[in-house]
């Protein structure tokens, strides 16, 4: 049995979000994730988090939405930091480097604007890659799988205690 590889990335216009891209985003988040994807840890999360449409993205295919990342303003134990979250890819383009893209955008986003890192919940052999590890020190809302709890940090060590709302310094 061969293994095929992935077809190269597409050439993609990434773009912040802008308000108007939103009842496309939400259908993309439908398909890619059905719907449970309301009942996560994460969504709690995004519940109380305030939204950095200028650090997330929209990979655009000849005007088709190929895929979003969303970045949201959080602290962990009260140090100001970016959750990732959603990213998501159309089922039909998965595997081809539309996420990969995007998560590379979103980071270098959030390092240029002076961020200290960004947390999310994932999958480790995926986005280690991007340098996420494990935070086992970061207190999801809800029930998570603390091995799936990662952080990138741009600066100083991973962040310990909940995630809460970021408040204005």
């Amino acid at each position: 049995m061969s293994v095929q590889p992935c077809a190269p990335a597409p050439a993609l216009d990434l773009a912040p979000e802008a308000p108007a891209d939103a009842p496309l985003i939400e259908a993309l988040l439908d398909r890619a994730f059905g719907p449970g994807r309301l009942a996560k840890s994460s969504e709690r999360v995004r519940e109380f988090a305030e939204s950095a449409p200028e650090l997330s993205f929209c990979a655009w295919d000849a005007g088709r939405l190929a895929g979003v990342v969303r970045l949201w303003r959080v602290a962990v134990g009260g140090r100001p930091v970016l959750f990732l979250g959603p990213l998501a890819v159309d089922p039909d383009l998965q595997s081809g480097g539309v996420g990969r893209q995007l998560v590379e955008r979103a980071c270098e986003a959030a390092k240029a604007s002076g961020e200290a890192g960004v947390l999310l919940v994932g999958d480790h052999p995926y986005f280690s890659q991007f340098g996420f590890d494990v935070a086992p020190g970061v207190v999801m809302p809800g029930p998570t799988d603390p091995r799936r709890v990662l952080y990138r940090a741009f600066a100083g060590e991973a962040p310990q205690g909940p995630v809460a709302p970021r408040h204005a310094a």
